[in-house]
């Protein structure tokens, strides 16, 4: 209640978006520029954010701060527990994604699919091997690196168009990238709105199922040339226990970090018993695999104060009263989440972050329109997977296009998943499907969730 209030009295200016606007110019004219969008790093972008921040007066009805004040508020945005309860998340799942890669569990769910697949099936296959690896890696950079060279193989030698083989894969990665227990950007939806991931994951699979559904039948009716895969496709069905166990220890409602060491620990015990690593050196690949998510983490971390410090600065109250006043409904607050999760997406082309940025305005609006939690948590993770799938400048289509040799923007008009499943997520706004059981999914109990959870 306290925290409603205080924003009633805090009064909106659009100089609060000033960091956040600031940001944006620079990393899109660096991208123009250089011809790179990912020419300025992120941390470096929300650096100078959190300074432009540092450099503006306090929004109408706010005391005015010190430096001193001013950084202590931005590390209490930064270290909200919700917030490092999500970085740590991030860390082990790298220490998972580390240990899993080396023991031989990626490449053991790529050749499962291969060594099954109906070869008159080959093209919606590796959609399907695609969705598989994806939700068990929980990356779909990763998804795209190991899955591409065998799409690659497999339109050589039936004819298909090599930029339709990459966009299948980028749909496919784009699947686990939503849905996967162990997505970064699906961690990050969850915990911005305090819902477990069972709950969001049940709401996401049903929406999606059409599109799924759709997207293989389409590439089934896709005429092309017969192909044998000659390669043979061994793998050890032991090393697919880590991900079973994430999976089924997910599904069942266990709390993450815990599925997260069972993950980690199954893994090492698998590969020094396979004689991939040992005891020792397996300490190496989980440092690996955190490192990889180091900056991530930081990142969400500066997020996070950027944030706060709009708040201060009104930024967040005057967005907020801007989407009041032209929405009425709650099918148009969702909407608006949505279209916010978009504009970050293409701006910064990195979905997690995007829903790092976008969660607490979410939980904002959330209140206002007495919003459930878990569809706002689904509309984030949904709205900043799809998009993505379609970015040409985002990482997923660029190394995808790269593999493929072909442009980029080739790719876009085949990534018929990520087509469907904006389809999909503007369906699930204004029809309302699926209908979320969980009716009392509101937030009066957001911040007594927020400290039980913490």
């Amino acid at each position: 209640m306290s925290l409603i209030m205080e924003e009633k009295r805090v009064k909106g200016s659009f100089k609060g978006l000033l960091p956040l606007v600031g940001f944006l110019i620079l990393y899109i004219l660096s991208g123009l520029v250089s011809g790179k969008f990912d020419s300025m790093p992120l941390l470096v972008g929300m650096t100078i954010a959190g300074m432009i921040a540092f450099a503006l007066p306090p929004a109408e009805g706010e005391i005015k701060l010190n430096f001193q004040q001013k950084f202590m508020k931005f590390c209490k945005g930064g270290g909200e527990p919700n917030l490092i309860m999500m970085v740590v998340i991030f860390i082990m799942a790298g220490a998972f994604q580390g240990v899993a890669s080396k023991m031989n569990a990626v490449s053991a769910v790529t050749n499962l699919g291969l060594s099954i697949l109906p070869q008159n099936m080959i093209l919606p296959g590796i959609f399907v091997i695609g969705c598989i690896l994806s939700f068990a890696m929980g990356t779909s950079m990763g998804t795209v690196a190991a899955l591409m060279p065998v799409a690659v193989d497999v339109a050589t030698k039936t004819g298909v168009n090599p930029a339709l083989m990459a966009g299948i894969v980028v749909g496919g990665a784009m699947f686990g990238d939503n849905n996967s227990f162990i997505s970064a950007s699906a961690i990050a939806a969850v915990q911005s709105q305090a819902v477990e991931m069972k709950d969001k994951f049940k709401l996401n699979l049903i929406c999606y199922a059409p599109a799924i559904v759709i997207n293989i039948v389409l590439l089934t009716l896709y005429p092309i040339k017969h192909v044998s895969l000659t390669t043979n496709y061994d793998f050890n069905p032991v090393n697919l226990i880590p991900y079973a166990l994430v999976i089924i220890l997910s599904l069942i409602g266990l709390n993450v970090l815990p599925v997260m060491i069972v993950g980690v620990i199954s893994g090492i015990v698998i590969g020094v018993f396979h004689g991939d690593f040992g005891w020792i050196s397996s300490m190496q690949y989980i440092n690996e695999g955190m490192s990889g998510m180091q900056e991530m983490a930081i990142i969400a971390i500066f997020v996070g104060g950027v944030v706060e410090m709009m708040k201060y600065l009104g930024g967040i109250q005057w967005l907020i009263d801007k989407l009041s006043k032209n929405t009425k409904t709650k099918h148009g607050a969702e909407l608006s989440i949505g279209l916010l999760i978009i504009l970050l997406c293409v701006a910064t082309t990195n979905n997690t972050i995007a829903i790092v940025a976008v969660g607490p305005m979410a939980v904002t609006i959330g209140k206002k329109f007495n919003l459930s939690r878990t569809r706002v948590a689904t509309i984030l993770s949904m709205f900043a997977t799809h998009v993505q799938g379609l970015i040409p400048y985002a990482g997923q289509l660029l190394v995808s296009g790269a593999m493929a040799k072909v442009s980029p923007v080739a790719v876009i008009p085949w990534v018929w998943y990520c087509y469907l499943t904006l389809i999909m997520s503007l369906l699930f706004i204004f029809v309302n499907f699926p209908k979320n059981k969980e009716e009392h999914d509101g937030y009066d109990d957001f911040d007594q969730l927020v400290e039980e959870t913490n």
